[in-house]
């Protein structure tokens, strides 16, 4: 078509080939809103060629029909390009930004669209491999990237500070491994965002994981909080557990008036909420046993929080706790104790200034 530039740089790329996918002003994700939603590129935007309902009806017409379900498959892909070219962030871009496009396998959906980002004038480049061949990378380096950094572990039991304690030392300018923000989740059965945002799924904690591991410093180390295998419903990979547990520990500890306050700040929707709170108990009564269970619930009846929280703690919470440390990290009462006296942000930070100068 004359008048347009015809630019001769497209080519696929792998992940291994670009690693920084900062040099792309935009990255495509052509799947379907179902398949995004499960995992991608984080920092993609989904410009389906093809919607939910769409995609199933080729995918079933295909079965019996290839010539027919692509004709269809081409109809709804002209239509649904346009609207996002008219309505979407593409055209905020200049001529010449650099476009990555993926879909499943790197196939028909990306050469829809490389094709007529190409026409415009934009360089583009097709994802081989597509989100499979991106999978299959974050995979591979999930089992080695995490064995490269060296890693400050801080344990203690529930309520202690530790969370908080990370916050200071990133604002303090340490590197710092948050897991239970990655998880959406503060890793017990009480663990569920209050806001009700869900977990991502695991192959999108994955991808988010690699993208935060990416971004460090090898040569500084890493503070990170002690993780079980689970976070809720998604699971830490092993390669870094193990290398967490070969790091150099602390202790964190606090009073328990201040584990308490603590609990009823970051818990204060479980304060308003007493049945809400038991009922997510309620798969703990195996374990601490049915008078237990019966005094957790005479306490929330009563709406006597601060006693029902203490109660949790040193019935279950402490001692499971300890049993966990002991089990991962067998060395750990050779460990130096940080003692927060001062959980609010001021003294916080001053422990964690006091922790990146070695004082």
């Amino acid at each position: 078509m004359e008048g347009f530039v015809k630019f001769n740089d497209v080519r696929d790329v792998t992940m291994q080939e670009l690693r920084d996918l900062n040099i792309y002003d935009l990255i495509i994700d052509a799947r379907s809103p179902r398949e995004y939603e499960e995992d991608h590129i984080p920092g993609a935007v989904n410009m389906p060629v093809v919607n939910n309902e769409e995609y199933a009806e080729v995918g079933t017409l295909h079965r019996t029909n290839t010539t027919a379900a692509y004709q269809i498959g081409v109809q709804y892909s002209l239509v649904n390009m346009a609207r996002h070219l008219r309505e979407d962030i593409v055209p905020k871009f200049p001529d010449k930004a650099r476009i990555l496009v993926y879909c499943f396998r790197g196939g028909k959906r990306s050469k829809l669209w490389t094709d007529n980002l190409e026409t415009i004038g934009y360089r583009v480049h097709k994802l081989k491999g597509g989100w499979k061949g991106y999978r299959r990378f974050v995979n591979e380096q999930l089992a080695t990237l995490p064995t490269k950094y060296r890693y400050n572990v801080l344990t203690g039991p529930t309520g202690c500070g530790k969370t908080r304690l990370l916050y200071a030392l990133r604002e303090a300018g340490e590197q710092v491994l948050d897991l239970e923000e990655i998880a959406a989740h503060r890793g017990s059965v009480l663990g569920a965002l209050p806001d009700g945002t869900p977990q991502p799924s695991q192959k999108y904690f994955d991808s988010l994981l690699l993208k935060e591991m990416d971004a460090l410093d090898p040569a500084r180390p890493v503070w990170v909080e002690a993780e079980s295998k689970k976070i809720g419903n998604v699971q830490v990979p092993d390669a870094l557990l193990e290398t967490m547990r070969k790091g150099t520990t602390y202790q964190v500890d606090a009073e328990m008036a201040q584990r308490v306050l603590l609990w009823r700040e970051d818990y204060r929707h479980f304060e308003e909420d007493p049945p809400g709170m038991i009922e997510r108990l309620v798969f703990l009564r195996p374990l601490v046993g049915g008078e237990e269970f019966k005094a957790w619930e005479d306490l929330a009846a009563e709406k006597r929080m601060p006693e029902l929280f203490e109660r949790l703690m040193r019935k279950h919470y402490d001692p499971a706790y300890r049993r966990s440390v002991l089990r991962n990290y067998p060395e750990i009462d050779k460990s130096p104790v940080i003692y927060l006296d001062d959980l609010s942000p001021a003294g916080l930070l001053k422990v964690a200034k006091s922790l990146k100068t070695g004082e």
